[in-house]
Order: structure tokens, then C-alpha cells, then sequence
């Protein structure tokens, strides 16, 4: 059915629905995670990652802002879509409003990248650049990643080991391989954010040529992808932990199972896969997205309070 008329609301409450809310805690797992890794080290800096902490907050808020623009005039979002309302779409702002909004973001963005290159140095410019470049991308310009079926190479890449070990880098100036490993299931838990939505969005994206990998292969492909992310993602701890053992004293194992707190949401896992594999539904898909979303904050919690426990 096609959306109803908005009703009428206030500017503070008209731009925090067009900022998306409950896709903005997508960027605090990987920052707790790698924070989490960071304060190991005697040198980690708690400044260094409240501003990329801000930073992230703000590039997430202008994809947001961006893909609510570009996805209008592409055409993807109509009153045929079923889904969360969008503000263009809806009426709320105009394009160049939303545009005016896009920018102010990764304004506010780059100043807090300019403190953070100015702590560890130029690497983070082209971190920086790259991150909303991508941004504006993932729907926007010639080549929009999120129509060509690469917004889920763009969130595990950005959200899972850009955020997670640039965290780390900022807060200490080095990397880790601790930092790359547990970038992965920070990333898939947050792709399985993506793979929901773009199964709700399946019929209309197809439309305006929308090419994510639900409309290139199919709903049972991307069903299975979910639950290879969000399995992936619970079965991680226990290979990492695994690895410790067999590399360290067996008698030294109370760190080892700190780490395994994020195992307390399988169950979790397997509601969110079973409804995911139970109908195509918007109005079962459109909660499941928001559990899913919690979903990948409550594992990024829990995944940063064992590293910090078993340490």
C-alpha cells in the first residue's frame, strides 16, 4: 500500500527521522571493539576516540542524509515502498535541503578527522577521504555501489575493518592483528543489517534497476547470507579463543573465556534467522531490521567488555 501523508511534525523531529536513527548505533560496535583493544596499551589516548567516535557518527549521518537524496531521485524511494519513512520521498525536505544537510555532516566530520591527523598524521586523510567518498557513493554519482550490488563488500569493509582498526590506530598509532580479526564479525553482524533491508526492498528496487545481491540471486541467497553473518559472527569468539589456547599455556584459560561473551546471543541468532527465513512480510521485515540492528550493537558490547575483562 503506499505511504500515508506524514504527519505534521516539528524541524528537530523531521530532520532526526530523516537522519535514520536506528541505523546510527551501526558505527559503535567497531569503535567499542577497537577501543576496547586499544585500552590494552599503556599509550591509548581517550580523545583520540571520542573523536573518532564523532567522526564516524557524522559520516553515518551523511550517508543517511545522501542516500535519502540520491535513492529519491533515482526513483528508488516511492509510495510504493514499504519501509521506514523517507524524508524527500515524504515531502519533509526538499533535495537541496537534504543536500545542504549531506554536507554540513561530512563537514563536521572532516573537523574532527583534522584533529585525528594531526595526532597520527596523513594516513588518515585518505582514510577520512575514502569513508565519505564511499558515502556518497554507496548511492550517489556515476557508479553508485549500493546499484551495483556492492553495499555489502562497502559495509564489511568500512564498518568491519576501516572502523574497527582505525579505532585502534587512532587510539594507540599502531595496528594489530587483534584489531583485523575482530573487525570480521563486527562487520557481518552489521552487513546482516543491509541483507534485511535490501530483502524488504527486493520488489522496488528491481524496478529502477536497483542491483543489490537480493534482486541479482534471489531471496534464498541472501536468506543464507544472513546466516552465514550472523552465525559467522557468534561462531567467531570460539576460533579466536581456540587460537589462544593452542598458541598459549592451557592452564591460563580464564582470559579465553571472557572472550566468549558474544556466544549469549545465539539464541538471539536463531530467532533472527528463523524469521528472516519465514516470510518477506515489510511489516515482519521492518522490526527484524531494528533487531537486527540491535542485534550488532549488543554483540559489539559484549565482544568489548570480554576483551577488557580477559585483560
Amino acid at each position: 500500500m503506499p505511504d500515508a501523508s506524514p504527519a505534521p511534525m516539528s524541524k528537530l523531529k523531521m530532520w532526526l527521522v530523516a537522519s535514520r536513527p536506528a541505523t546510527l548505533t551501526a558505527v559503535v560496535s567497531p569503535l567499542l571493539i577497537g577501543g576496547a583493544l586499544a585500552l590494552r596499551e599503556d599509550a591509548a589516548n581517550g580523545w583520540a576516540w571520542l573523536a573518532a567516535f564523532l567522526g564516524a557518527l557524522f559520516i553515518q549521518l551523511g550517508t543517511n542524509y545522501a542516500n535519502d537524496v540520491f535513492d529519491f531521485e533515482k526513483g528508488a524511494d516511492t509510495s510504493e515502498r514499504v519501509g521506514p519513512m523517507r524524508a524527500v520521498q515524504a515531502g519533509l525536505v526538499t533535495p537541496r535541503q537534504m543536500r545542504v544537510a549531506m554536507i554540513l555532516a561530512f563537514a563536521l566530520a572532516t573537523l574532527c578527522g583534522t584533529y585525528l591527523v594531526w595526532l597520527r598524521g596523513w594516513p588518515l586523510v585518505w582514510i577520512g577521504v575514502a569513508s565519505i567518498l564511499s558515502g556518497i557513493a554507496y548511492t550517489g554519482g556515476p557508479f553508485p555501489l549500493g546499484y551495483k550490488g556492492l553495499g555489502d563488500v562497502f559495509v564489511m569493509l568500512f564498518f568491519g575493518f576501516v572502523a574497527t582498526m582505525g579505532t585502534y590506530f587512532v587510539m594507540t598509532g599502531t595496528v594489530s592483528v587483534a584489531s583485523a580479526l575482530w573487525s570480521v564479525p563486527t562487520g557481518a553482524t552489521c552487513t546482516a543489517i543491509l541483507v534485511v533491508n535490501n530483502l524488504r526492498d527486493m520488489d522496488t528496487d528491481v524496478k529502477v534497476g536497483k542491483r543489490t545481491l537480493a534482486v541479482r540471486f534471489g531471496a534464498k541467497f541472501v536468506r543464507i547470507e544472513y546466516a552465514i553473518l550472523v552465525f559467522g559472527a557468534i561462531a567467531w569468539p570460539l576460533l579466536l579463543a581456540l587460537g589462544v589456547l593452542l598458541t598459549r599455556n592451557f592452564n591460563d584459560t580464564a582470559h579465553v573465556w571472557a572472550r566468549l561473551f558474544p556466544l549469549f546471543l545465539l539464541r538471539n541468532a536463531q530467532l533472527l534467522n528463523r524469521t528472516l527465513w519465514s516470510t518477506r512480510d515489510p511489516a515482519v521485515l521492518n522490526p527484524l531490521l531494528g533487531d537486527t540492528a540491535k542485534f550488532h550493537l549488543v554483540y559489539g558490547i559484549l565482544a568489548a567488555f570480554g576483551i577488557l575483562v580477559a585483560h
